[in-house]
């Protein structure tokens, strides 16, 4: 049996507001384990970027614990948890974030140049290459396609081999047919790289590829399947 490689116990998330406090996260309990494909599922506003943000670091908790690679992010500071994150996770977001004065090839060659790597030039174009976009290796994102934005974004995501992928709401910014092509590459390189995948998603029939599903209402996971 596969590993535990993400898990959260009473993971809670509470902000001020003009209002008063809002809870956006509620007593949240989950173990993902390594190799799985597993969909946060739910309407806007239910918590699932939250989520996400928790369990891979991005973010603390108001209460309760997460452990991610079998490290205690709870426990730790900002500094404590990107150590955990280096080299293990990866992250697509819906908004691209790639850095504009960068090419596409200088946006994959980054962590590989931070982590000091070999061959990060090497590196960086095979891997855009395998996405297509071997032919626009010199472009800045202002000169991309949202699609092939993304896809620099998922070449990047991939670049260190990471043991677990985040991926928030990947096609949120692309039309129908743009959003069904990044999501079979983002699939293809998770089969191919044996990459665990969590996946954030409105969509269900993007949920549908992924082996389980968690339903977030209200910042609670009301279902599991």
């Amino acid at each position: 049996m596969n590993g535990v490689i993400v898990s959260a116990a009473d993971l809670s998330k509470r902000v001020a507001t003009a209002e008063g406090a809002l809870d956006i996260l509620s007593g949240v309990n989950l173990e993902i384990k390594t190799g799985e494909r597993v969909a946060i599922i739910g309407v806007s506003g239910s918590g699932k970027s939250t989520l996400i943000g928790l369990l891979a670091g991005l973010d603390t908790p108001t209460q309760g614990e997460v452990t991610l690679a079998g490290e205690r992010l709870d426990r730790l500071d900002e500094d404590g948890r990107a150590r955990v994150r280096a080299g293990r996770v990866g992250f697509v977001f819906q908004s691209f974030q790639l850095l504009p004065g960068l090419t596409a090839l200088e946006n994959v060659m980054l962590p590989l140049e931070l982590a000091g790597l070999a061959e990060p030039r090497r590196d960086a174009r095979e891997l855009l290459e395998r996405v297509g976009l071997g032919s626009r290796l010199s472009h800045y994102p202002q000169q991309l396609s949202g699609g092939e934005q993304q896809r620099v974004a998922i070449a990047r995501a991939f670049a260190m081999q990471p043991t677990i992928l985040f991926a928030d709401e990947p096609t949120g910014n692309l039309d129908s047919a743009t959003g069904a092509r990044v999501i079979d590459l983002l699939f293809d390189l998770n089969r191919e790289r044996r990459t665990t995948l969590v996946l954030v998603t409105h969509d269900e029939h993007i949920a549908a590829r992924c082996e389980r599903h968690l339903y977030l209402e209200a910042g609670r996971i009301v279902d599991r399947r």
